[in-house]
């Protein structure tokens, strides 16, 4: 394999084009590309110094912003996977929201209202662990809302993202891809090992009982709201270390683009020679 300098991973191959029928039965889970487990490391230690570089010019521009969407099913890597994403971001300038059951106060308001209130603000990067996304998948399977609402909630989804790329929030949506076969060995890892007792919560295993449903509520999710503007990615998660690779990948490509510059001075540097300051 090529010097992982030269090396890009084809996370574009993961993506859901718009209007395109989704299969996630047809998804593979862990696929590495061919990758090994070293290299791909590289590639993402690699790309945590170039993001930690984007970070500081997109702060000091200060006038655009990232948002990063993760869902996943129970044990898919939502946790472990902004940990090795934020190694070498600057706390300062990043912030994540976990989204968890809706208090009675975010009840009260409309579905979006507690998700608007975590967008990340000009040149800030936010992670959002869960999401708006919740309203159409576990609402939908549990017939929390009726057909109509949820059905209308595809399209009032599509236009809150627009609003934020139209203020210059670029929102890059990635679904962490498990098979149900992977969360169970990962559900006993968390009984066999006392200090991940705290990670277990006996109403995933009710919930275990809902993958299909799960599964359609997904495409049906990917499907109506993965667009140009802010597109998902399903991402094989499996392999954590190839996982963490292609996301680090997309992360820096996205950013690359949005191509955040320092800006220039209020003043003349000239005027300020180092050697004269005292």
């Amino acid at each position: 394999m090529a010097d992982t300098e030269s090396v890009v991973i084809d996370y574009e191959k993961y993506r859901v084009r718009a209007a395109q029928p989704v299969a996630l039965a047809d998804m593979l889970t862990s696929d590495t590309q061919g990758f090994k487990r070293e290299a791909a490391r590289k590639i993402h230690k690699r790309n945590l110094k170039l993001l930690a570089e984007l970070q500081e010019r997109l702060y000091a521009q200060s006038r655009q912003s990232l948002l990063v969407v993760l869902q996943a099913m129970d044990t898919g890597g939502k946790d472990s996977t902004i940990r090795k994403l934020c190694e070498r971001l600057n706390p300062q300038g990043c912030h994540v929201a976990s989204f968890k059951a809706p208090s009675d106060n975010e009840l009260s308001h409309d579905f979006l209202w507690r998700v608007h209130q975590k967008v990340p603000s000009a040149g800030y990067i936010g992670i959002f662990n869960r999401s708006h996304y919740e309203d159409v998948l576990i609402v939908r399977v549990h017939d929390w809302a009726s057909p109509e609402t949820i059905e209308s909630r595809y399209q009032r989804i599509n236009e809150f993202e627009q609003l934020l790329a139209d203020r210059g929030t670029r929102i890059v949506k990635i679904m962490l891809n498990i098979s149900r076969e992977y969360q169970l060995q990962r559900l006993r890892l968390r009984l066999i090992h006392p200090e991940k007792h705290w990670k277990f919560n006996p109403a995933d295993l009710a919930e275990r009982e809902h993958w299909d449903d799960y599964m359609q509520a997904y495409e049906i999710a990917l499907n109506r709201c993965s667009n140009e503007q802010s597109p998902w990615y399903v991402i094989p998660a499996e392999k954590r270390w190839f996982r963490d690779a292609v996301v680090s990948q997309l992360v820096v490509n996205t950013l690359i683009d949005m191509n955040p510059q320092f800006p220039a001075p209020d003043f003349d540097p000239a005027d300020y020679p180092p050697e004269s300051l005292k």
